[in-house]
């Protein structure tokens, strides 16, 4: 059976090292998944995974037992990818169709037919050119809402943003990202 994630932070400010491992092992492909969508490149995803775990170490304190860990985590790696985004000279792409194709492979799912993997390929395609074509701002808020499933006041909270900003920056991206995907929801 495996530890809470509060035992396991608790275990880790009274300098167990190991401790702060098990934390990375278990959160550190989700907190992957968060880098990679909102910042669209593999390396920066995985600079912005290593940043998370050394302001999360070093924040320890700050962290309320009550709190949940992997939401905790989240917000400091979009916070991590957004400071990178923002650093970064513009308009830069996001990855290849080919990380996409490697990712689907990896997956534990039955081998789709020859037809769904090349719709997959071209809806993947799209939608990386879509999200290519978000402000950061706009990437993230997307991310955070589709793809994490967080609520409006979650994401607003974690990008100190208002509701309204919030809303509105989702609202955003979603119409791009319609434009986008439209020959495939057309049918």
């Amino acid at each position: 059976m495996q530890e809470s994630d509060a035992l396991v932070i608790s275990r880790v400010g009274a300098g167990d090292d190991d401790a702060f491992r098990e934390l990375v092992e278990r959160h550190g492909r989700a907190v992957f998944r968060v880098a990679f969508r909102v910042t669209g490149r593999t390396e920066d995803a995985e600079d912005v995974v290593q940043e998370t775990f050394l302001r999360a170490y070093r924040q320890l304190d700050r962290f309320e037992a009550r709190s949940n860990v992997r939401t905790w985590l989240h917000r400091i790696a979009t916070n991590c990818a957004i400071d990178l985004i923002r650093a970064r000279p513009k308009r830069e792409t996001a990855e290849e169709p080919e990380t996409l194709e490697r990712a689907a492979a990896e997956s534990d799912a039955e081998p789709p037919s020859p037809e769904r993997s090349v719709l997959g390929t071209q809806i993947g395609e799209r939608l990386r050119r879509a999200m290519a074509l978000l402000t950061e701002m706009e990437r993230a808020t997307f991310t955070l809402r589709h793809f994490e499933g967080l609520s409006i006041d979650e994401i607003a909270g974690m990008l100190g943003l208002k509701t309204g900003a919030t809303k509105h920056s989702i609202f955003r991206a979603v119409r791009k990202v319609r434009r986008e995907l439209r020959p495939f929801i057309e049918v």
